[in-house]
């Protein structure tokens, strides 16, 4: 029954012409070239497809997702923020109180939305039931919407100096130097490297992309705080992306995870293309030479049409399968 639901909402979504949540999802990914590295300001990717979502919104103008079956519409924490982020984003640049209004609107519903798991841990959930490798049961939470939710909050304290930001952000930041096992967001693995989990699992799939964005909010808040501890975990996840990379790499495509799946679970073209993106800024952070090398290797494989046509079987040959 569960995979019939799974197969009802992917149809609807990918294969009717029907708003859905990917009208919000698979805007181009692309670098914001007017941020600052070195200290907090514009965020890292542009995200003006996602200021400009022109979906549901609720009555106080916050985007909400429809998934279509069982599903339906949704809050989604991770889109929310990236909806504030975009308008933070067009704000810095054009000064329009518009997406001032809406920076802060997102802001305060993260604030309103902060609660504490069954560990004493501020997360922010997810209201519905999600199919992944197991199906995730609502309320769960995410260390990419932890990630994403803070680069918002640390910009809206710097912006209006609210009290109830800072509060929120050190809440947050907590989840990041705790296991998951206790309730945070971090994986440890038998090698002593550092995760950041995008779904919380009993066997840690290490999902690429959620895992570059949720470091991003560490990163911000070490800009705004300047804490030496901050730094030093950030760097801890730097070196277990630089030294686990390679397991991405298939030698014509990326993969979206590393669960131990006999069929690989490969990229579509827009997660190849966002990790693409990602890998360049976080060569920009970090001065890592291996996140631009294998950034310029992936852009290489895109261009090669034996391989961009290979990979999209080998998604068709996995989605068939798997999830």
């Amino acid at each position: 029954m569960g995979r019939l639901k799974y197969w009802k909402r992917i149809i609807q979504s990918y294969l009717l012409n029907n708003v859905s949540q990917l009208d919000f999802w698979h805007g181009e990914p692309k670098k914001n070239f007017d941020t600052d590295i070195n200290k907090l300001s514009q965020y890292y990717m542009l995200f003006h497809n996602k200021a400009l979502y022109d979906g549901n919104l609720d009555s106080n103008g916050i985007p909400m997702l429809n998934y279509h079956g069982h599903i339906g519409l949704q809050y989604n924490p991770i889109a929310i923020s990236q909806w504030g982020l975009g308008n933070y984003n067009l704000w810095i640049k054009n000064k329009q109180k518009e997406n001032y209004n809406k920076f802060i609107a997102c802001s305060e519903w993260l604030v309103d939305n902060l609660v504490e798991n069954e560990h004493g841990l501020w997360v922010w959930m997810h209201e519905f039931d999600w199919e992944y490798k197991e199906t995730l049961k609502s309320p769960w939470y995410s260390g990419l919407a932890q990630g994403q939710g803070l680069s918002v909050i640390v910009r809206a304290w710097e912006e209006t100096r609210d009290n109830k930001y800072r509060i929120a952000c050190d809440r947050v930041y907590k989840s990041f130097e705790t296991n998951i096992t206790d309730g945070g967001v971090m994986y440890l693995d038998e090698k002593n490297q550092k995760w950041i989990e995008e779904y919380i699992l009993d066997e840690p799939t290490h999902i690429l992309n959620g895992f570059i964005w949720s470091i991003w909010g560490v990163y911000d808040y070490y800009l705004s705080f300047n804490s030496e501890n901050v730094k030093c975990l950030f760097d801890e996840f730097i070196s277990t992306i630089e030294n686990e990379l390679d397991s991405y790499d298939i030698g014509y495509w990326s993969l979206y995870e590393l669960s131990e799946n006999k069929i690989k679970m490969i990229c579509s073209n827009f997660y190849h293309q966002l990790h693409i993106v990602q890998l360049d800024i976080l060569y920009d952070i970090s001065k890592k030479n291996k996140f631009k090398e294998t950034s310029l290797k992936w852009a290489r494989y895109s261009k090669n049409k034996l391989k961009k046509y290979f990979s999209l079987f080998h998604k068709i040959i996995f989605k068939v399968f798997y999830y």
